[in-house]
């Protein structure tokens, strides 16, 4: 699952390296971000475990600390795990970033390396800066984030809401807006639930099956019958059970 592989070398940089684990692991998730000192539990073979992690990662950090060149010694040796990690970065087509530690730490000359490393200096770097450090994370962050398609986890939370969670469905509203899945007690305003038919939640009456006539009134019910203008003779109109006709007498 490991996405980025922290290079360093102890005693220079290896700080810095804790410092960007924290940051990648809490933006990404502690597993995204492979640290040797972190990620090798006691008691594992960590010859296998760093080559493991490292073939599965996107994108190596080599952190180069002010002094990193002096270590000709170990720079030259096939056994140096820094030297190993990097060079087999290269043969995997792993995506190699030197991280400069501090304002007085040069970019790598080619002169000062191995042939085997040579092509370390050639790569486009980028600098952590000590005064901000803050800053300079969340830049390295950015980087890697789009380098090896990952996300933050906030955002992850975001776009998965917990089983039972409400969703905003209200839209664009002018006002107050209250939203729930279940109510309780007394609540400001009118909730409606489970309606059939008109609902009118303003001032007034509200009428269905209604007719307005003058005066005010209304006439309403279901099966209504009403005539308007002149007639002449007996209006009669059989309800069967329902009641009488307004219509006839008393």
């Amino acid at each position: 699952m490991t996405d980025v592989f922290i290079n360093y070398r102890t005693g220079d940089g290896d700080k810095t390296a804790a410092l960007i684990d924290h940051e990648l692991s809490h933006r990404f998730g502690r597993k995204r971000a492979f640290r040797a000192s972190k990620s090798i539990a006691p008691g594992r073979a960590y010859p296998e475990e760093l080559l493991t992690s490292l073939r599965r990662s996107s994108v190596l950090l080599a952190v180069i600390g002010p002094d990193w060149t002096t270590f000709q010694k170990e720079l030259h040796d096939p056994e140096d795990w820094v030297r190993k990690e990097i060079l087999e970065a290269f043969t995997c087509g792993i995506a190699v970033v030197p991280v400069l530690d501090g304002r007085k730490t040069e970019r790598l000359n080619r002169a000062d390396l191995p042939d085997e490393l040579a092509r370390l200096a050639d790569l486009q770097s980028i600098r952590l800066d000590g005064h901000d450090v803050e800053t300079g994370l969340k830049r390295l962050g950015d980087l890697v984030a789009e380098m090896a398609g990952l996300q933050d986890l906030d955002q992850d939370a975001a776009s998965s809401p917990a089983p039972g969670s409400v969703r905003n469905s209200t839209g664009d509203v002018s006002g107050t807006v209250v939203q729930s899945r279940d109510f309780s007690g007394d609540v400001g305003g009118t909730v409606i639930k489970g309606t059939s038919g008109p609902v009118h939640t303003g001032q007034g009456n509200i009428y269905q099956n209604s007719r307005h006539i003058s005066g005010g009134k209304h006439f309403s019910g279901d099966g209504m019958t009403y005539f308007e203008g002149d007639h002449h003779g007996d209006i009669r109109h059989r309800f069967g059970d329902s009641g009488r006709s307004e219509g006839d007498d008393a």
